[in-house]
């Protein structure tokens, strides 16, 4: 077979290169200390991070359960309490009250910030807009303020009296609003949440949808799809993975919810202690002098941001949306 392969080769003018293997011979490797040297130099770019990844991470985490079976009294010092303070944190009413209110939270903010990343990614991948790297811009830039700047900045804004929209309002007619008010607070609270972390959602949207392959694309148009078919049906589908993340992404975050209230309690009377889960541990912590309770809490509430984030990601996995 070799030799016929070579003849009908020589016809077409061509010189064939014999392989090794049809010489009897193998092709050349690597030896295998060069291997081992090569795993070890890759083991040392590796190593900074790891060590600081379990001396910032790994080993806080493990004191703070570890913290979460003590108990430090007035009289008789720290003792081993077992399971009590995770026990009294899954029966305090005002643990589970502010978890309600952050999974509220949660169930506005995400889905209506994902709906607005994706409106404005997909606009700017199909070229709507004729300055699209300033916009994207424009739209990065509150995500690039910290979270500090951007709760004051906003509680400045909507300040009973002497804010920009309180002045609106007054100008137009309208009775003026209070912001802080108990049916408004949750609402201002969405609105800065969805103005800081809508340009970074677009930002990864719109990196997917520029990486869907163009054959795909022009197949639909061929076959006869509309614009708008080939947006929802092609294009939209094929990043469901990035959508998936930024999902997660958000309701991780949302779960932890922490400066803004922090930061509105001042102007907002009805910011209580457990107005979200962070929030009374914080106090529990650092005013009340808990820590080892305050510590319990933060493990049930990283169960919990577990349990939702594992079985959202199950669910997606049994739908054919991750492989």
């Amino acid at each position: 077979m070799t030799e016929v392969a070579i003849g009908r080769t020589e016809q077409h003018g061509e010189v064939p290169v014999p392989r090794p293997e049809a010489l009897g011979r193998t092709a050349p490797t690597r030896p295998k200390a060069f291997q081992r040297r090569r795993d070890r130099r890759g083991l040392w770019f590796v190593l900074p991070f790891v060590l600081v990844f379990f001396m910032f991470l790994v080993v806080p985490l493990l004191y703070a359960v570890y913290t979460s079976f003590f108990t430090t009294r007035l009289i008789g010092g720290t003792v081993f309490t077992g399971f009590s303070n995770y026990t009294q944190a899954l029966t305090s009413g005002a643990f589970w009250t502010g978890m309600a209110r952050t999974l509220l939270f949660a169930g506005i903010q995400v889905p209506v910030m994902i709906v607005i990343a994706t409106f404005f990614a997909t606009m700017f991948d199909i070229g709507v807009s004729r300055f699209g790297s300033f916009f994207r811009t424009v739209f990065f830039i509150p995500f690039a303020v910290p979270a500090v700047v951007a709760t004051s900045m906003w509680a400045s804004m909507l300040q009973t009296k002497v804010g920009v929209f309180s002045r609106i309002f007054a100008d137009l007619g309208l009775p003026n609003p209070n912001f802080f008010g108990p049916s408004h607070l949750l609402g201002v609270i969405v609105l800065i949440a969805i103005w800081e972390w809508t340009g970074y959602t677009i930002i990864i949207l719109y990196t997917a949808l520029k990486s869907v392959p163009r054959d795909v694309v022009e197949s639909a148009i061929v076959d006869g799809a509309k614009f708008t078919k080939v947006i929802t049906r092609v294009k939209l589908p094929i990043i469901r993975p990035a959508i998936i993340l930024v999902i997660i992404i958000n309701v991780i975050g949302a779960l932890q919810l922490f400066t803004e209230p922090y930061l509105l309690a001042p102007m907002a009377p009805n910011v209580s202690a457990n107005y979200t889960p962070t929030l009374y541990m914080y106090n529990q912590a650092f005013s009340a002098q808990f820590y080892n309770f305050a510590a319990a809490i933060a493990v049930v509430l990283a169960l919990i941001i577990i349990i939702i984030s594992g079985t959202f990601l199950l669910s997606q996995r049994r739908k054919g949306a991750l492989t």
